[in-house]
């Protein structure tokens, strides 16, 4: 007997780890790869999309969010005038709120506000014809529109205000003097070019002026005009909130402090309390004569 011999049922010395292939044969896999539960073939991993796949789907997405940007939220306008000095130059880019109007608020005495043209006040204006693309970036809210006559100024007086200012005088409001040197052009008057007033400001609407009041074609000069000038406040399109461009020029646009001073809002209060008295004195003359009866009786 051959010194060395093996049994065929010998297991051979060097066992191959997984994944080597054994002297002369194919490798052979770990346990549980590459075979699919049941025998079929191994899933495939699911291929991922191209980016120039993708690309026009993000596009869509995009501008259906500056639409909606556009319309519920903010939008940009551009100053096209100098009616505005020095508050706003000709070129700059306010950011106007339109969200706030959606849960009922109203415009503010103070407030720089842009608003649709009432009728009258832009007609003799030029508008500019638009190219595609100028159509196109003013439908999303990247652009301001050249087609819409719109205008922007600041509200004076809101419905059920008295304003007035005569010639060398400052602007009343319910009798309050407005003391607008921080806003209105340098070298400027208040109202000397068109003196106006009083006019009582329908409920609902707004009385309006440009900060450069010598060049500001406002609610002093539309007073022929249905409402005696002043603007609805269904055509106001929203507050500018802020000079967003050029970035030089980042400016919020707050309410100048001459519009919270107290006694403004008199005129407005002392409504409620007439009603209320009014409402009064019939039952105290009922209640009197009731007791006038009863002492009779007796």
């Amino acid at each position: 007997m051959a010194v060395g011999a093996r049994s065929g049922h010998d297991e051979p010395e060097d066992r191959p780890e997984r994944g080597e292939s054994p002297a002369g044969g194919a490798a052979v896999p770990p346990e549980g790869e590459g075979d699919a539960p049941g025998g079929g073939e191994p899933p495939k991993a699911k291929k991922q999309r191209s980016f120039w796949v993708e690309l026009p789907l993000l596009i869509g997405i995009a501008l259906i969010l500056a639409l909606l940007i556009k319309t519920f939220l903010v939008q940009a306008f551009s100053i096209p005038s100098d009616s505005m000095q020095n508050t706003l130059q000709r070129g700059d880019r306010v950011l106007v709120d339109k969200l706030t109007p959606w849960f009922g608020s109203e415009p503010e005495r103070g407030e720089v506000v842009v608003f649709h043209d009432p009728g009258g006040w832009l007609e003799d204006t030029a508008t500019p014809e638009p190219n595609a693309v100028q159509k196109f970036l003013s439908f999303i809210g990247l652009m301001p529109s050249s087609e819409e006559k719109d205008l922007i100024k600041r509200v004076v007086a809101v419905g059920g205000d008295t304003v007035e200012c005569k010639e060398n005088g400052p602007v009343t409001v319910n009798g309050k003097s407005l003391d607008e040197k921080s806003f209105i052009f340098p070298g400027n008057t208040p109202c000397n070019d068109k003196p106006f007033g009083p006019i009582k400001v329908p409920e609902g609407r707004i009385f309006v002026m440009g900060d450069h009041r010598q060049n500001s074609l406002d609610s002093r000069y539309h007073q022929e005009l249905p409402g005696q000038g002043t603007v609805s406040n269904d055509e106001v399109v929203g507050r500018a909130i802020v000079v967003a461009w050029p970035l030089g020029r980042w400016a919020t646009l707050p309410v100048p402090d001459t519009f919270d001073q107290p006694g403004l809002n008199t005129a407005v209060a002392m409504a409620p309390a007439a009603l209320g008295v009014a409402g009064a004195v019939p039952l105290v003359l009922w209640r009197r004569r009731r007791l006038t009866a009863k002492r009779t009786a007796g």
